[in-house]
């Protein structure tokens, strides 16, 4: 019982991000260099503490897999919070929700891991979704389409985060893979954020407190629980009970930030977040 408990509290953490990004005034780039900085600046003591034999024996090769992996990590978190300058919070995490579709049809092309009929036609019904969210935003001016676009290729990157984080995981303990993955995009996203001219300071209170509470709530405490529950949960019922997020962040974005979703946003939602649950409910396969 405790697990769900862990796994509930570590999704609704989760659902808080697109709300708290919302709130912050302040450039994307910004937002998510602060965002990993910070949960890397609170892992690092803990990493000392309790991985650093790993860290000091980690090879040349894991450490760049590592990097590469942070730089997915940094490139979804850039686009997905643009995505959310352009369009609504129903929209946006819904789109970069359909994350474990492109992990499906990537590990198919590069290692030849089966699709089975289930999945095949979760991922039909996805496109559809996608399409219909797509077709609204499209209706509601460039803007919104531009937002969709960012939102699915934060899904395609994060993809690429958790494909190069699934080798990792299988010879690095959890920790040590979070907090150089974190770090490694933290730098990325400060870097990008300086060369592009962007500063980092001046900014209202409000902001530096959903910079905090970015760190803490869905990157920590959400992802962590989430990692948690991956022990003793099937990664499989992990997979389908993070869907709950994009429910989550558009209740909450009805209630603070006062944005109703249309109903082709819903609809469109519904169609991904069902072809995703078909696709995954019948795997009885464990993914790291």
């Amino acid at each position: 019982m405790r697990q769900y408990l862990v796994l509930a509290f570590g999704v609704v953490s989760v659902a808080f991000a697109a709300v708290f990004i919302k709130l912050a005034e302040a450039p994307p780039l910004v937002i998510a260099a602060y965002r990993l900085c910070l949960a890397s600046l609170v892992l690092a003591p803990v990493a000392w503490w309790r991985a650093r034999d790993e860290l000091r024996k980690l090879g040349r090769r894991q450490l760049l897999m590592a990097v590469a992996s942070g730089a997915f990590l940094a490139l979804h978190f850039g686009l997905w919070i643009a995505s959310l300058d352009y369009t609504t919070v129903a929209s946006s995490v819904v789109l970069v929700t359909a994350s474990p579709i492109f992990v499906a049809v990537a590990s198919y092309l590069l290692w030849g891991e089966k699709l089975t009929t289930r999945i095949t036609g979760g991922i039909a019904v996805s496109i559809v979704g996608a399409a219909v969210i797509g077709f609204s935003n499209w209706q509601a001016g460039a803007g919104s389409l531009l937002g969709s676009v960012l939102a699915l290729g934060g899904a395609t990157a994060v993809a690429g985060y958790l494909l190069i984080g699934r080798r990792l995981r299988q010879n690095m303990g959890l920790l040590s893979y979070i907090f150089l993955t974190y770090l490694s995009a933290g730098l990325v996203l400060l870097t990008a954020a300086l060369v592009s001219g962007q500063r980092l300071t001046g900014y209202p209170g409000m902001t530096y407190l959903m910079f905090v509470l970015l760190a803490l709530v869905p990157q920590l405490l959400g992802h962590s629980s989430l990692n948690w529950a991956l022990r003793f949960v099937p990664a499989t019922m992990v997979t389908i009970a993070v869907l709950g997020e994009p429910v989550g962040a558009t209740v909450l974005a009805f209630f603070i930030l006062k944005e109703v979703p249309s109903w082709m946003e819903i609809a469109g939602g519904v169609l991904i977040l069902a072809g995703i649950a078909a696709a995954f409910s019948g795997s009885r396969t464990a993914e790291g």
